[in-house]
């Protein structure tokens, strides 16, 4: 693959380097903030070579390439040029997201680049504990102790790499903030500390007390430090005179930050970090499965909005502060094995070779802790095996949490760092953590093997609307076909530029209105296309009629949304507004019950379109392809003002 191609690609469909704020890379996605998502091109994105997937949440606009994202992430940096800025973007100026938005994007952005540091010093103590239970390596030898001092490195100093980080994503000078980190490790402040501990004198500073704390592995307290950091550098700037700038702003703003951090914020930090451990014994105490069970049921949803990266710190704070984790590593861990174990059953039952082979490669990546593309390569696309890895997490998460699994190093949760969960009192937790994982492995290749089909071929040519536009048949009967309603809408997608060649089923606009891509609806099961593909209509009227010929499924007595499937096999979703099932039918007239045939242009629901805005409910109607994986492709072809039976969509 050329990346560097691919890397030109990207950044020109997200709006070019002037639309990039920040980037960043995980293990398979580039984040970018962008000023403005309204200039990135998401569809295309989507369809893109190399591209499995884009999703857009926590006001980071992540780009899904896989495990060669880093060697796409490279040349987009050159490209970009991307340089450290103490200003803001007109995202950020205007920054109108939800509190809990805000704090996935910044939990994400402080911690995904520390990840690799992180993993690789809990992958060498993974081998240490190997090393000791096999008895390669003595305790008492060089080699045991350099290892030893390697892997504790990363953690001992981790407020120095969280410094940098959180430097970066507050926006403020990131040297200044290692200084920081540094100072709360210096070895002579390490030396008062445990002076003060046993002395019972308190460290002073002006008179100001200097709790005793350690702050070496610790998480939380120089986040806030930097956090508080970025709102004093501006200050010391300001207050700076120009001649001597370049001295007073460095020297302010180290020693306000410093003094601050070491008598108020850092041990206000470490006081909330111990009432996390807490809370940790206290879940562990009486209900030691249900955090565990959650995780291993929920992170495929988790991961599909990026909002795992939010778990990643709880984690890591429970190893720094009691020397294990039994919440979040062990639930992953159950998550990322099933979601290969569900992708593997893809691959051993399919008959079809594209999806074997894409089924078995995704599938071992995903049992080794990369899940991103059997996510978004399989389980997504064929939806049963996305609830058969889900069922086996979930499992698996209970049966570690109640078997009390505890992780000791972290990594990629996978079966590569199984190794992770030995450090305690011999080898139990290891040998749990195998258990739970082979039996999430197994649930969800059980599930996935049971449910899943292969997707029905659509290479053969059916009569109707779905009939090629070039056949004899059509020419010859273009008059009787114009006069029925499929012949009227397939007239409609030929018109809007459709290639005639192949089978091609058309669906018809079902309201009047303003046409609106997907990935614009402010509701990520649409936006992100969970629920399946297609477009969306901002209504001008309140009028919803069929949009194919064929049969009603499902119609709710709410109105507010209708299940149909056509007579060429697509089915389609119409769903008026976003949460007006809370309406509980208000506003709505149901015209059709389900099992009801109908043609293109019948009425099925009226809706009063004021009266749901003046509730407070968006109207927007996504208009949703749900078997989408039947077909090679769905395209809008309307664009701005659409009439209803006008052409929406193109399938083929």
């Amino acid at each position: 693959m050329n990346y560097q191609e691919l890397a030109k690609q990207i950044l020109e469909k997200v709006g070019g380097p002037g639309n990039i704020s920040g980037l960043t890379h995980c293990a398979t996605r580039l984040r970018f903030n962008l000023k403005d998502e309204g200039k990135a091109q998401t569809d295309a994105l989507k369809k893109m070579n190399g591209v499995m997937g884009v999703v857009s949440k926590g006001g980071q606009y992540q780009v899904i390439i896989g495990s060669d994202v880093a060697n796409v992430y490279r040349p987009l940096t050159e490209m970009c040029s991307l340089k450290e800025s103490s200003g803001v973007s007109e995202q950020e100026k205007k920054d109108d997201r939800k509190l809990a938005e805000k704090l996935v994007d910044t939990l994400s952005g402080i911690f995904t680049p520390i990840l690799p540091a992180i993993t690789a010093a809990g992958m060498i103590k993974a081998i240490l504990a190997l090393l000791v239970a096999f008895n390669l390596a003595d305790k008492s030898g060089y080699t045991y102790r350099v290892l030893s001092f390697m892997a504790d490195a990363a953690f001992y100093f981790l407020p120095i790499l969280l410094a940098s980080s959180a430097a970066k994503k507050f926006k403020c000078n990131p040297y200044l903030a290692m200084m920081l980190g540094g100072i709360l490790l210096h070895p002579d402040f390490v030396s008062m500390v445990a002076a003060s501990k046993e002395s019972g004198e308190a460290i002073r500073i002006f008179l100001l007390p200097i709790t005793n704390a350690s702050y070496s592995s610790s998480v939380l307290p120089i986040i806030l430090i930097v956090w508080f950091m970025s709102y004093v550098e501006p200050v010391a700037d300001k207050v700076s005179p120009k001649a001597v700038k370049f001295f007073t702003k460095p020297l302010i703003t180290a020693l306000v930050t410093g003094i601050v951090g070491l008598v108020v914020i850092g041990p206000l930090g470490t006081i909330i970090s111990n009432l996390v451990a807490s809370g940790v014994h206290g879940l562990n105490h009486y209900c030691s499965w249900l955090v565990p069970a959650l995780v291993g049921g929920l992170t495929p949803l988790l991961v599909m909005t990026g909002t795992h990266y939010g778990l990643v710190p709880i984690g890591i704070n429970n190893r720094m502060t009691i020397g294990y984790d039994t919440l979040i590593y062990p639930g992953m861990l159950g998550s990322n094995v099933a979601q290969g174990g569900a992708a593997l059953a893809v691959a051993v039952k399919s008959k079809k070779s594209e999806i074997k082979q894409l089924a078995s490669s995704t599938g071992i990546t995903a049992v080794c802790g990369i899940t991103e593309p059997a996510l978004y390569g399989v389980n997504i696309r064929f939806k049963t095996p996305l609830y058969a890895a889900m069922a086996g997490g979930g499992v698996g998460g209970f049966l570690m949490g109640i078997l009390h699994v505890k992780n000791y190093s972290g990594g990629s949760p996978g079966f590569l760092t199984l190794p992770s969960y030995l450090g305690g009192d011999g080898l139990t937790d290891f040998y749990f953590a195998c258990i739970g994982a082979v039996v999430s492995v197994v649930v969800a290749f059980v599930v996935s093997f049971i449910l899943y089909k292969d997707p029905a071929d659509d290479e053969t040519e059916s009569d109707g609307a779905g009939a090629s536009p070039e056949a004899p048949a059509k020419k010859e009967g273009n008059a009787a076909e114009a006069g029925s309603a499929a012949g009227a809408l397939k007239e409609a997608c030929e018109k809007s530029g459709g290639e005639k060649s192949g089978k091609t089923v058309c669906i018809a606009a079902p309201l009047e209105g303003t046409v609106v891509p997907l990935s614009q609806v402010n509701d990520p099961t649409f936006a992100e296309e969970i629920l399946g593909r297609g477009a969306a209509i901002q209504p001008s009227k309140g009028v919803v009629v069929s949009p194919i010929n064929g049969t009603i499924a499902t119609i709710f007595d709410t109105g507010h949304a209708v299940g149909l499937v056509s007579d060429d096999g697509a089915e389609v979703l119409i769903h008026v507004g976003l949460d007006t099932v809370n309406l509980k039918g208000k506003h709505f007239t149901v015209k059709k019950a389900s099992g009801d045939s109908v043609k293109v242009g019948d009425v099925i629901l009226e809706f009063d379109k004021d009266a749901i805005i003046a509730a407070g409910y968006d109207v927007i109607t996504p208009v949703i392809i749900s078997n989408h994986f039947n077909f090679k492709d769905v395209n809008t072809v309307a664009s701005g003002k659409v009439k209803t039976g006008q052409a929406l969509l193109e399938l083929r």
